[in-house]
């Protein structure tokens, strides 16, 4: 049986106001709008005040705070009765490291005795289960009187933990802490002190064992239940590079559901693709955003961006060096307790080698160079390495030992991954493939993408900030390689902007002059001097990027998005040591930068406004065109101009979007287009692709026999009139879709 792939999905986050009977309420206009499934956040049971549902507590439970499975039924029913489908956000990876977690609860109390000690992913070798909940360090507060004992938990504050003795006496409490199967400790030693795998450096969030077979059982029945019910439709599966083995685990899921699509969170590196073995009807599609951000910058606007950028800030390193110095000093801080369990690992997993015995100090370097030279997310090694790993694998082997005074110990760990056959080498390259993503994702995306911010719409999730541009050549390659069955993002709850947003800076490629004088006249500001160069760069492009008008509101959401890339870049700030004077002077000079937007029109941002319009248009065409099928982010239909996260989830007006939209608006384009595709779906889903680019703009071509379809997007406006749909904008761009021309294939 084929899966049922949609026409296009709806993206809709959860929570913060927006609950089952909330969603049924939307489902008129959501049906009107054209779309064919809702895509919903997680919907199990998370952590009291859950902003986002990944912090689940209970697998096994539809969340109360949603509606209960009373209320997820009702929804399920009132969706189908309209045509609508569900896909469900599923997160497999990790639940929430909480003593709300009653799983967890259960293995504090009984240890490795309990029958969910194998659901966790902790390293009981190295102890008693630690818990960094202290404020102050245990002695301070053992000897401050801190600690309590009553009704079988340990007790500070308003934090109850279970004893393992209820019974226990109470006199000598350093004694009793002793006897448990867990270990208080400051909060601090989350740095390179914790047992369990949390996800990336996220310490409140514990890794799950789902490579055990009754671990997946357990986690996932819920899930079967819902789609054997006919419930859900679709499952997405959060960071499937978290896992220990993802081909095994999507192995299963496909076993327990043959005929429900599977779309991975999986973020591709250059030119790599999904390894053809998986069981997934394709990605979640940051792949494809980065296309689309591509084929509209300017090739020439860049280089020009860049001679300003580095004269502008004195910024005159590659991004490649400034993602290794980020690797490391993420090492050295974010994940050096991952560093550090690696180091242990990888000393069981060579004891006893005839090639070398080093030390720990030489399998600390080792690993390190090891993970630097990653140039993407992780391997796939399990027993045996396929042989794109095998070939990947060796090339970071030569990488990593450039530089060091011995690649011994290097060439060593590599043999042992590649060829894993002891337990203890299995173990190492499970975990090392594990960290490697969490390293790239927090070094690249968290870190050198808020420190090397010559061009921001490459500075995304999935992208690469020095590959801003494509060629039509390598864009086709793509394109060919795409399937009907990839959904197609441009924004997301994780994308660093939204879609709109992003165009917004990619006009910036178009107008690179346009951005220079706004830089400089940012410049003259007073409050200007304060604020270094770079974060002057890096704030002037933020501020294009939200820009409504509304100078009081733009400083808030600005000067919140301000604080979280001071501190993600690591610089002088940091979320455990800010650098309030520097975040001060920044906060000032945002403020100061939108009132004088507000006070006075700048010629120069009005064309970089215009020409972002018109380039949100064309990325939408894009995005509703090109092979694959489209995933709408709530809002994102009508307009969204958003930072990262929190900012991309502030409320949606679903009244205002409920109106009739004027024809010239987005809103009316996206329901314009999401009725082609119904209408044309056939033609869509087995058309191929081309693209043609030149000086002036850029054109999409869809082609099955003699049908085609064309959208094309053009800075100077062309000299014909017509088309199925088309806009012209106030610089003088147009965007066009054209279904089924008189024209030949050539002549577009």
């Amino acid at each position: 049986m084929t899966p049922d792939i949609p026409t296009a999905t709806y993206r809709l986050q959860l929570r913060e106001g927006v609950d089952f009977a909330r969603v049924r309420n939307l489902l008129p206009y959501l049906a009107d709008l054209g779309i064919s499934h809702l895509y919903l956040s997680p919907i199990f049971t998370a952590s009291t005040g859950s902003t986002h549902g990944y912090d689940i507590i209970d697998p096994t439970r539809i969340d109360p705070a949603l509606g209960g499975r009373e209320g997820f039924e009702a929804l399920a029913r009132a969706a189908r009765a309209r045509g609508l489908g569900i896909i469900l956000d599923i997160v497999p990876n990790h639940t929430a490291f909480t003593l709300e977690n009653p799983w967890l609860l259960d293995v504090l109390k009984q240890g490795q005795s309990s029958p969910y000690a194998r659901h966790f992913d902790i390293d009981w070798a190295a102890g008693p289960l630690v818990l960094p909940f202290l404020p102050e360090p245990f002695e301070k507060m053992l000897s401050d009187g801190a600690f309590s004992t009553s009704d079988g938990f340990w007790r500070f504050g308003d934090v109850s933990v279970p004893l393992a003795d209820a019974d226990a006496a109470t006199g000598d409490l350093r004694a009793l802490h002793d006897a448990q199967h867990w270990r208080l400790v400051h909060y601090d030693q989350e740095r390179d002190g914790i047992t369990h795998r949390r996800f990336f450096n996220v310490t409140s969030l514990i890794g799950m064992r789902v490579e055990d077979r009754q671990v997946f059982e357990d986690t996932h029945g819920l899930i079967f239940d819902l789609v054997r019910s006919g419930l859900v439709q679709g499952l997405r599966v959060d960071h499937i590079d978290g896992l220990a083995d993802p081909q095994t685990y999507l192995d299963w899921l496909h076993e327990a559901l043959p005929d429900t699509p599977v779309w991975v969170e999986k973020i591709l590196v250059g030119d790599e693709t999904l390894p053809p073995e998986w069981e997934t009807v394709g990605t979640t599609g940051y792949e494809a955003a980065r296309l689309i951000a591509r084929l509209l910058t300017d090739p020439a606007g860049i280089e020009e961006l860049d001679a300003t950028w580095r004269k502008a800030t004195g910024i005159d390193t590659d991004f490649r060096a400034e993602l290794r110095r980020a690797k490391l000093d993420v090492l050295d801080n974010e994940l050096a307790a991952e560093r550090r369990q690696l180091r242990d690992m990888a000393a069981a997993a060579v004891k006893g080698s005839p090639v070398a015995e080093p030390g720990p100090e030489s399998l600390r370097e080792a690993i390190t160079a090891l993970l630097v030279a990653m140039p993407r997310y992780r391997s796939y090694v399990t027993d045996t390495a396929r042989p794109a790993d095998r070939a990947l694998l060796r090339a970071i082997a030569d990488d990593a030992a450039q530089g060091l005074r011995s690649r011994a110990v290097v060439d060593l760990l590599v043999d042992l991954m590649l060829d894993p056959r002891t337990d203890e080498a299995r173990a190492l390259v499970r975990r090392f493939q594990q960290v490697s993503g969490a390293l790239l994702a927090k070094a690249q995306e968290d870190t050198a993408g808020f420190r090397w911010t010559r061009y921001l719409p490459a500075n995304e999730v999935g992208a690469e900030p020095d590959e801003p541009v494509v060629t039509a050549e390598e864009a086709d390659a793509f394109l060919a390689r795409r399937r009907a069955s990839d959904m197609t993002l441009v924004s997301t709850h994780d994308t660093k902007r939204s879609g709109d947003s992003r165009m917004r800076l990619v006009a910036v490629s178009h107008l690179p002059r346009a951005f220079a004088a706004l830089y400089d006249a940012a410049g003259a500001l007073p409050s200007a001097p304060a604020v270094e160069p770079r974060w002057r760069w890096y704030i002037v492009q933020s501020a294009l990027a939200i820009w409504n008008g509304d100078a009081q509101a733009g400083a808030d959401r600005l000067n919140r998005h301000i604080e979280k890339a001071m501190r993600e870049a690591k610089l002088t700030s940091f979320w455990s040591n800010p650098d309030q004077q520097a975040e001060a002077a920044a906060h000032a000079f945002a403020r100061d930068l939108l009132d004088a937007w507000q006070r006075k029109p700048d010629p120069a941002l009005q064309s970089l406004l215009d020409r972002g319009e018109a380039l949100a248009f064309a990325q939408l065409a894009l995005q509703m065109l090109m092979p694959g099928f489209p995933d709408i982010y709530r809002g994102d239909e009508a307009g969204l101009l958003a930072l990262t996260d929190p900012d991309n989830r502030l409320p949606v007006d679903w009244d205002a979007l409920s109106a009739r939209p004027d024809p010239d608006a987005k809103l009316h384009w996206t329901r314009a287009l999401l009725s082609l595709r119904r209408s044309h779906g056939d033609f869509l889903k087995d058309a191929d692709a081309q693209v043609r680019m030149d000086g002036s703009g850029l054109r999409l071509v869809r082609s099955l026999g003699d049908r085609h379809l064309a959208m094309a997007f053009s800075s100077k406006p062309p000299a014909r009139d017509g088309g199925d749909l088309a806009r012209a904008f106030a610089d003088g761009s147009h965007v066009r879709v054209t279904l089924n021309p008189v024209r030949t294939l050539d002549n577009f």
